[in-house]
């Protein structure tokens, strides 16, 4: 089924059902499983301290000895790279996300994996279809500039 047909069909569902069943008749029809909402909330201000900004890929390896990790050098507008790990290598090579324009978050305290800082984080969609996790980066319009604040 084609994303058009998936957006009509939850579409639909939700103008005739409460938003549980809308959720559960997509998941019958299409096989796919979202994750659930978030129960608490987070009040404005908190949520204002998030910094999200644009970021160009500089470069984007395999971290070695890791399975799971991709190292990204990112162009965030500073003028200095900025270092992010994610554990996105199932879903990604390296080489196909050099040169594209992300979503991260920049004002996260540094973590340490394996042994290098991550500085950051990039924005990503998650969802399972008919039992398999999937993965999609959010990428961003070329001509936003690095730095650009959301």
């Amino acid at each position: 089924m084609d994303n058009m047909n998936v957006e009509n069909l939850a579409a639909e569902a939700a103008v005739d059902a409460p938003i549980d069943e809308a959720v559960e008749t997509e998941i019958e029809e299409t096989g796919v499983k979202l994750i659930p909402f978030e129960e608490g909330t987070v009040d404005f201000d908190t949520f204002c301290k998030s910094d999200f900004r644009v970021v160009k890929v500089k470069e984007c390896v395999a971290v070695p000895k890791s399975k799971k990790l991709l190292q990204f050098t990112l162009d965030d507008g500073t003028g200095t790279d900025r270092t992010i790990l994610s554990g996105i290598h199932a879903f990604y090579e390296p080489e196909e996300l050099v040169g594209k324009t992300l979503l991260a978050i920049v004002n996260l305290s540094p973590r340490n994996m394996m042994g290098i800082d991550s500085c950051g984080m990039l924005m990503s969609a998650i969802h399972e279809e008919n039992g398999e996790e999937k993965l999609n980066l959010v990428m961003l319009n070329d001509a936003i500039p690095a730095g650009a604040k959301l």
